[in-house]
């Protein structure tokens, strides 16, 4: 199994778990944005954006610069190749494991009138 830094998948995937926050970084990913910009599409306040930006810059997943009066964010994208390694992993754990199952299922097929035969008599018909 590859090695994760658990603390930095756990902030990465608790940023990652508001809504609000995910629609930053969508709009990051189209490029840097001043934290007004940011702010436009939403119905809160600016300290509340700005802690939003706080929580992300916390997980490593922005960078956020000042240039004169304005502060200009842009995406990092290190902990969300991280948490996509790490799902990877597992999406590829499971689909052995789907393809496992398939493989009996394939080989050993339900006997006719079983319990999962949907032509057996019903007791309450």
């Amino acid at each position: 199994m590859v090695n994760y830094n658990v603390r930095s998948l756990n902030r990465t995937f608790a940023a990652l778990a508001d809504p609000t926050r995910r629609a930053i970084l969508a709009r990051l990913a189209e490029g840097e944005a001043t934290v007004g910009v940011l702010a436009d599409p939403f119905d809160v306040s600016l300290p509340a954006i700005s802690k939003h930006l706080r929580v992300l810059e916390g997980a490593g997943l922005i960078t956020r610069r000042k240039l004169g009066r304005v502060r200009r964010c842009a995406i990092l994208p290190g902990p969300i190749m991280a948490a996509d390694a790490w799902i990877n992993h597992y999406r590829q754990f499971w689909e052995r494991q789907f393809d496992s199952l398939e493989s009996y299922l394939d080989e050993n097929p339900s006997p006719k009138g079983g319990e999962d035969d949907e032509s057996a008599d019903d007791p309450n018909d």
